[in-house]
């Protein structure tokens, strides 16, 4: 009788002394998705009856043979209020200081996971990180040969003590969300230093094993966006173009393991070149995934945001500056998610060019309220070429919405080419501050994310 009982224990885990369980998403000071529909689910014995209440909305099931269950909450609405959450089969679980506002997550490697108290003024930053509306859950790094059911997580209140180790641009982006919209902002954190795209991602034949062990656990919890800093791994494995159709793979994928066409935005990784150039990018190798993250701009409900400008060390591959990031995160989302529609949320991107005899002309999306040079000096990083590929450093004179490039030693210009090489630190942007994204216009394949 031991040895059956015991075997029944093992093969089902709630059947034996089980309570009614959460996933750790679930949980106090939790903030859930408004305008969204919230499925609640868990574990208890099998066939137990459960009920789930929050507010005056009430659902009742039964867990399945394994001990699994899940309900569905009508779509809640932004308030002011603290709520409680209340789930009741043989045992109650009492979940409160819920708040009802956006959700999002943000994913990536290293200058994803990177924490304030690290960055740019960090200490002040969380010395000042008192804001009661925006609650932060940490993902802790877990990686897994199937999708798991949970995680060891909890969801905590931001304050100096919970937020100096917690994603900087993540933290940032949400705190400018929490300051424009005036909503509680929740802040999923899911980063693994060092890590390539392939392991995030989930196809319709395999799933990667952050994706099971950080991603898969969290689904179906809903969630406003994604937003996404990852692919210096990537540029290292010379990538180049094919890194645009491994983004489509994640993006397609997370929209539909949550069955939601949610917004995806991401970071432009930053210029870098350490002294020791066998530890860096190989040449060319960088240019080329720049050019595959500004295609991905093609892919709908995406956004890219441009960090040339933000290097203080060229031999640090993690820019301290992580405020800016997250601010133009942020302008993205505003603008896209949030119906902004006055606001200038990208800098410079290039979208055609026309030949005038020696010179070409340039044409841009996102000039915003006109095109300008960060210190006020000639436009830096242009080069001009003809048939022969031969590239020499050109003249750049913003004409209005446009930038007329020439050379005295090209006669019959065919190309121009943009802050296309590992250490560029160009100064051209819009008069809003938001620079010019890199790029070529031979064979040139970037987006524009209008």
């Amino acid at each position: 009788m031991f040895r059956r009982s015991l075997l029944l224990s093992l093969l089902m885990p709630y059947a034996v002394d089980a309570e009614v369980r959460l996933p750790a998403i679930f949980g106090s000071h939790m903030v859930v998705q408004r305008g969204a529909e919230l499925p609640v689910w868990g574990w208890a014995a099998p066939n137990e009856e459960v009920t789930v209440q929050f507010d005056n909305h009430r659902a009742t099931t039964k867990a399945d043979a394994e001990g699994r269950w899940r309900v569905k909450l009508p779509a809640l609405e932004f308030d002011r209020e603290s709520h409680k959450l209340t789930v009741r089969g043989s045992n109650t679980i009492e979940l409160t200081d819920i708040l009802i506002g956006d959700v999002w997550l943000g994913s990536g490697q290293s200058n994803m996971e990177w924490p304030l108290r690290a960055t740019q003024n960090g200490a002040a930053a969380v010395a000042a990180a008192d804001h009661p509306r925006i609650r932060l859950f940490h993902v802790p790094k877990v990686q897994a040969k199937e999708p798991a059911e949970d995680l060891k997580a909890e969801w905590k209140v931001c304050t100096p003590t919970t937020v100096a180790q917690f994603s900087a641009v993540l933290y940032y982006f949400g705190r400018r969300l929490e300051k424009e919209l005036d909503v509680p902002i929740g802040l999923i954190n899911s980063s693994w230093g060092g890590s390539p795209i392939e392991p995030w991602t989930i196809t319709r034949n395999s799933s990667g094993a952050m994706y099971n062990g950080m991603i898969a656990p969290l689904i179906p919890f809903p969630i406003a966006g994604v937003i996404w800093y990852q692919g210096e791994t990537n540029v290292m494995q010379r990538n180049g173009m094919k890194y645009r159709d491994k983004m489509e793979d994640l993006i397609s994928g997370w929209r539909r393991a949550w069955d939601k066409n949610f917004p995806f935005y991401f970071v432009q990784i930053a210029p870098w070149q350490p002294k020791d150039r066998s530890r860096g990018y190989a040449e060319g190798e960088l240019p080329a995934l720049w050019e595959a993250q500004a295609a991905a701009l093609k892919i709908p409900g995406t956004g890219m945001v441009v960090t040339t400008d933000l290097v203080d060390n060229i031999e640090d591959i993690h820019p301290q500056n992580k405020l800016d990031v997250g601010n133009r995160l942020a302008l993205w989302a505003l603008a896209k998610t949030y119906d902004r529609r006055n606001l200038v949320y990208s800098g410079p991107l290039y979208k055609s060019m026309s030949v005038e005899g020696d010179k070409i002309r340039l044409h841009f999306a996102h000039v915003g309220s006109g095109l300008a040079s960060r210190d006020g000096k000639p436009l830096t990083e242009f080069e001009i070429a003809g048939d022969d590929d031969q590239f020499v450093a050109a003249d750049a004179v913003i004409e209005g919405d446009t930038v007329v490039v020439s050379s005295p030693t090209v006669k019959q210009p065919t190309q121009v080419r943009f802050g296309w090489r590992t250490t560029a630190n160009p100064n051209f942007m819009n008069k809003e501050g938001l620079p010019a994204s890199p790029f070529r216009t031979k064979g040139w394949r970037g987006g524009t994310g209008e």
